[in-house]
């Protein structure tokens, strides 16, 4: 991989690489994890409505797109991040992406429909990934059945998400615990 890059694994921008900013704790979702990943959602990503949340290098918004996803949108908090996220979309040609700037989960708007897939992979060290759980669940930002993936330095049980999610498939890669995770139907 060259510095300052990741590559898209599949789809119609398949091998196409990104920019990824040198910010400190921003570590894109190593290819392996993400392959895997994708290899869960194979059935649900095209057309489905995606959250991309602490975006970083937006690779997971990007491969969502790149596969069929209807819309992502991609937020994150860095002015820097935010920028060259939007000037990839457009390098990309990529309508059906957005990316806001707002601190997670606080500054997080409503969205008009509620998303069927939504990935969050904060910092390790910043203890949101929990707190952001139980946001998007009390928000209502999530649709019936939606799939939430959840990346964490450490394995996440079931008793530790909101009411109603379940982990239905979960696997770890050197320092990445990940794992896939159903919302019941409401």
């Amino acid at each position: 991989m060259k510095p300052g890059t990741v590559r898209i694994i599949a789809g119609q921008w398949r091998s196409r690489r990104l920019k990824v900013p040198d910010i400190k704790d921003l570590r894109p979702t190593p290819d392996r994890v993400r392959e895997t990943l994708f290899n869960w959602l194979s059935q649900m990503i095209a057309g489905a409505r995606c959250l991309d949340l602490f975006a970083g290098s937006g690779v997971l918004g990007f491969e969502a797109l790149s596969r069929g996803a209807s819309k992502v949108v991609m937020v994150d908090e860095s002015s820097e991040v935010v920028e060259l996220l939007r000037e990839q979309l457009q390098l990309f040609h990529a309508e059906n992406g957005e990316v806001v700037r707002a601190k997670i989960p606080g500054q997080l708007k409503l969205a008009e429909e509620p998303f069927d897939i939504v990935f969050v992979d904060p910092p390790y060290q910043s203890g949101l990934l929990l707190p952001v759980c139980k946001y998007l669940e009390e928000q209502k930002f999530l649709a019936d059945g939606a799939y939430i993936y959840l990346e964490a330095a450490e394995t996440i049980k079931d008793n530790d998400l909101p009411l109603g999610w379940h982990i239905i498939k979960s696997s770890k890669a050197g320092q990445v615990a990940f794992h896939l995770v159903k919302r019941e139907n409401k």
